[in-house]
């Protein structure tokens, strides 16, 4: 049953018209229709909520997708940066756990050189002291060739270390025991005599001078790679509160969202079944 509303210019007011049809319902047509978009925003509105995000289909943002997914995939590329930042930082700082025992060592070997030049010390007192002072030297020489993951702590090499998402990067200056003759040098040395020992002083102080400045350049690699991990981490927080703005669902607003829609659903059911019954006051026409 349609009413049509018609307007009498000469009476200035207006008149309602019952027309009754049975074929065609365009009450509950609309209803139906009100009905159904209530229904898709439910769906919606409850898809959100459970998954989390806003976006759960390209229709719903394209072009807040199209960013989030830029994001996304830049904030993976800084976790891999972050990744062999932190990792390269662990290289300086074993690097540096055995420059401090090799310092340790040249330390112990200067000592004995001093030692040495001792001229109450008998030939075989100076031949103790060269028995210490070259398992020193060895043990010096074998950290000269230790390695990290396979990759040689010592061989003086510049490592390129990656330090944003677009593959800049950092050169970390390597440190050169195994090669380095100031060091090489210094561990061959022979105190078995005063004119030795007067020599091997001379060149483990040079070793022990070398070794400090190598150590600063390591406490240097550290300091800057440790600025890069951290301006990786706020860089990385910072995009992700940005990707959040964009694919994260408000739940209070959402559920207020819900709310609606649920209300709206529960009256359009009910506006469709009394659309639906309008019809029948036809059959009071043809009793």
């Amino acid at each position: 049953m349609d009413v049509v509303q018609n307007k009498c210019p000469s009476w200035g007011d207006s008149r309602k018209e019952l027309v009754m049809v049975i074929n065609t319902n365009l009450s509950a047509q609309n209803a139906a229709t009100l009905l159904m978009q209530s229904q898709g925003n439910l769906s919606a509105s409850l898809e959100r909520l459970s998954s989390g995000s806003k976006i759960t289909s390209p229709a719903d943002d394209s072009a807040g997708l199209a960013v989030s997914m830029k994001l996304t995939a830049q904030m993976s590329r800084i976790t891999a940066a972050s990744n062999n930042v932190n990792n390269a930082i662990s290289f300086s700082q074993t690097q540096d756990g055995y420059v401090q025992q090799v310092n340790t060592a040249f330390s112990r070997m200067s000592e004995l050189s001093v030692l040495s030049q001792d001229v109450t010390k008998t030939t075989s007192d100076r031949a103790l002291y060269q028995q210490e002072f070259h398992a020193l030297g060895s043990y010096i020489n074998n950290v000269a060739t230790k390695d990290f993951n396979g990759v040689s702590l010592f061989n003086g090499n510049t490592l390129n270390v990656t330090t944003d998402s677009e593959a800049n990067t950092f050169a970390m200056r390597g440190i050169n025991l195994e090669g380095n003759t100031t060091y090489t040098t210094a561990t061959s040395d022979d105190i078995t005599s005063i004119s030795g020992s007067i020599k091997a002083l001379t060149d483990v102080k040079a070793a022990i001078s070398q070794l400090a400045s190598d150590r600063a350049n390591i406490g240097s690699n550290e300091e800057s790679l440790s600025y890069y991990s951290n301006q990786l981490s706020t860089l990385n927080n910072n995009l992700s509160a940005a990707n959040s703005q964009i694919t994260d669902v408000d739940v209070a607003t959402e559920s207020t969202q819900y709310a609606k829609e649920n209300i709206l659903v529960q009256t359009g059911t009910a506006m469709l079944a009394q659309a639906n019954s309008l019809p029948q006051s036809v059959l009071k026409l043809l009793s």
